[in-house]
């Protein structure tokens, strides 16, 4: 019986054994604790080989799962035709900015460049530069009208479908604006950038740093209050009748403030960050702003309690999962901005772009120190918005 008795337990302190060897091997180990706090969807993220950098690289874009491009202050563009795994330099300009990007297609797209008396180094006055091959080349766009544009901080580029005899046909619209510090102006073509026309928009804003147009009577425009950025306040505002007259849709209440960025997952929900360049030690939270109506209605979303944080891009992939670039770093929501954690895609990213690929599913990219890539796993699936086809009509 005692030897009954000895057996059992022998058994089942091995089972114990067992069942607590099987628990430690799916735990982390001691040095993988980063692993243990970062979702898996995070180690999608991943750097991509470019030539070094050390301050804020502006803009990245790809036209299809191939052909992308990214530009930087250095006065560089550069391109790549495998996916961003390696890059050519097709253009070095020193004493050129180049602050945004615009492709149309793989051959035809633009380039802005921030202009003179902002940065110092900056002597290039041309705030607009265009290539028809591909990126082989680079040229001033010449045909720009009204008074001389200071630079460019973002370029929207939207296929529009419109009605032509009876047929549903496509037309590629453009707008050009900027920049930070002011003065504020906006670039609008609708044929491609064959003509253009040039919207004073100092009566409502005093910069712009980003717009985005949804069909050809209604946009939207992120921007300061104030050149001073001292003064200034984070402003957004809005248009119905494509450019000709605009309203305050939302204006934050601190100052030191301005919108950086802007993403539209969906046509009703959007996203801005809020860049807060005060020097108050006491001024700790960060915020971010978020409509659910279209950009009609604005309200502001905590990012983080931390001073030393300064916002920069926002990129969005669908209504709940996206992504904040700042100094400090990278951010994370999966629950549309209701909670935020920190990830790692790099500093100051200043432009996330995201492009719906093949299977449904999206390719991001971010450029900032440094440029990096995320590839959708099955089960998140990109919502149309920022690169799918517009139409004409109210929203």
């Amino acid at each position: 019986m005692v030897h009954g008795t000895k057996e059992v337990l022998r058994l089942a302190l091995l089972a114990l054994a067992a069942a607590v060897i099987t628990a430690c091997a799916t735990l982390p180990q001691a040095n993988d604790d980063k692993a243990a706090l970062t979702p898996a969807v995070d180690a999608h993220w991943q750097k991509l080989p470019t030539e070094p950098y050390k301050g804020k690289q502006d803009d990245i874009q790809f036209v299809d799962r191939d052909t992308g491009f990214y530009v930087n202050g250095k006065g560089n563009i550069w391109r790549s035709r495998d996916s961003g795994r390696s890059w050519q330099h097709v253009l070095q300009q020193p004493g050129t900015y180049f602050r945004a990007l615009g492709m149309i297609d793989p051959q035809h797209g633009f380039a802005g460049n921030i202009g003179t008396d902002y940065f110092p180094g900056v002597t290039d006055p041309t705030p607009l530069y265009e290539t028809n091959d591909g990126g082989d080349s680079w040229h001033a766009v010449k045909n720009l009208p009204g008074p001389a544009i200071k630079g460019i901080c973002a370029i929207d580029v939207q296929k529009v479908h419109y009605i032509d005899a009876g047929k549903i046909a496509t037309r590629t619209m453009i707008h050009a604006a900027g920049r930070v510090g002011g003065p504020a102006y906006l670039l609008r073509s609708l044929d491609g950038g064959n003509s253009w026309i040039n919207i004073d928009m100092n009566p409502w804003v005093a910069m712009i740093v980003d717009v985005r147009f949804f069909d050809e009577m209604n946009g939207i425009v992120f921007a300061g209050s104030d050149a001073n950025v001292e003064r200034s306040h984070a402003l957004i505002v809005a248009t119905h009748d494509g450019g000709k007259t605009w309203q305050k849709v939302y204006e934050s209440k601190r100052p030191s403030e301005l919108n950086w960025k802007g993403s539209f997952p969906t046509r009703q929900i959007g996203y801005a960050t809020i860049q807060n360049d005060s020097e108050d030690k006491n001024e700790t939270q960060r915020w971010i702003a978020k409509t659910t109506d279209g950009g009609k209605t604005w309200k502001e979303l905590p990012l983080v309690n931390d001073a030393k944080v300064r916002e920069f891009g926002i990129g969005f992939a669908n209504a709940e999962l996206g992504w904040v670039g700042t100094s400090q770093g990278g951010f994370e929501t999966r629950d549309g901005g209701a909670h935020w954690q920190p990830i790692e895609f790099g500093r100051v990213v200043n432009k996330i772009r995201i492009m719906p690929d093949s299977d449904g599913h999206f390719v991001g990219y971010a450029i900032g120190s440094d440029v990096y890539t995320f590839t959708s796993p099955l089960g998140l699936p990109a919502t149309p918005g920022d690169t799918a086809p517009v139409k004409v009509g109210k929203p």
